[in-house]
């Protein structure tokens, strides 16, 4: 029965790429429609969102063997882990006390025009007080919080493929 339901590496590399690329679209639907301005650590974690996305894409067609894929399942597990320590980050300033709260920055398009790249790549690593809002949450968890449960799971879905090598190919 198990064998049934069983999917290759390969599909599961897909099926992570296809999560990102929704999770993606949701955060585009919320600043889009429902008019909700990322702030610099939101943006961060799409980035994130889109490294793991893409590396998992790069892998479902790569097909690799089985060193291939020990690769990219462990990539995928690092680069998940970058981007869930930005939401831990994202998390941390949002349950600070409101005196502990960083100042608000100026707007990335500013910073983008009028800063080095080190200097901008900082701010949004960091975060400002634009990032302690909530705006917006599901089953009582924000963004950053569920963002944080979504790359748990890309890193758990990524390194799971070490154990899911195909037996054919062994």
């Amino acid at each position: 029965m198990l064998e049934r339901i069983k999917f290759t590496p390969r599909i599961w590399f897909f099926v992570g790429f296809v999560s990102c690329i929704s999770m993606l679209g949701i955060g585009a639907y919320l600043q889009f429609v429902e008019h909700l301005e990322p702030c610099p650590l939101c943006i961060s974690q799409r980035i994130g969102l889109l490294a793991v996305g893409v590396l998992m894409l790069i892998a479902a067609l790569h097909n690799p063997g089985i060193a291939g894929i020990k690769i990219y399942a462990i990539a995928g597990a690092i680069l998940a882990s970058i981007g869930g320590s930005i939401s831990i980050r994202h998390i941390w300033i949002q349950h600070l006390p409101p005196d502990q709260v960083p100042e608000c920055g100026p707007g990335l398009d500013y910073v983008f025009e009028n800063f080095p790249l080190a200097e901008t790549i900082k701010l949004m690593l960091s975060g400002t007080g634009d990032c302690a809002i909530v705006d917006w949450t599901l089953l009582g968890f924000s963004i950053p919080e569920l963002t944080l449960l979504a790359f748990l799971g890309l890193a758990g879905l990524s390194l799971l493929q070490i154990w899911n090598i195909p037996a054919d190919n062994s």
